[in-house]
């Protein structure tokens, strides 16, 4: 059984596959209108968004915490706007 993460270590992963999404390469054919790419670049920020939409909810997180997962979310979106438009 695999060990879960920890807040910290979820608030890194999903900084690291806003970072991915941002890494994508753009197809040749198509550019940022290409289906297939847009669809890449919503899962992953979907998985970063899903690590940590339920942390606040959470009794141990602390306000920094929060501000952090909060900072997260706000990162995707914006990675969100930045790639796809």
């Amino acid at each position: 059984m695999t060990r879960s993460l920890t807040m910290a270590e979820k608030i890194q992963q999903a900084r690291k596959l806003i970072q991915k999404a941002r890494d994508l390469p753009l197809p040749a054919e198509g550019g940022k209108h290409d289906f297939s790419y847009i669809a890449q670049v919503k899962d992953i920020l979907r998985q970063a968004r899903d690590l940590v939409k339920f942390i606040p909810l959470q009794p141990s997180a602390t306000p920094e915490i929060k501000e952090q997962v909060k900072a997260v979310l706000s990162e995707a979106d914006q990675a969100n706007r930045e790639i796809l438009l």
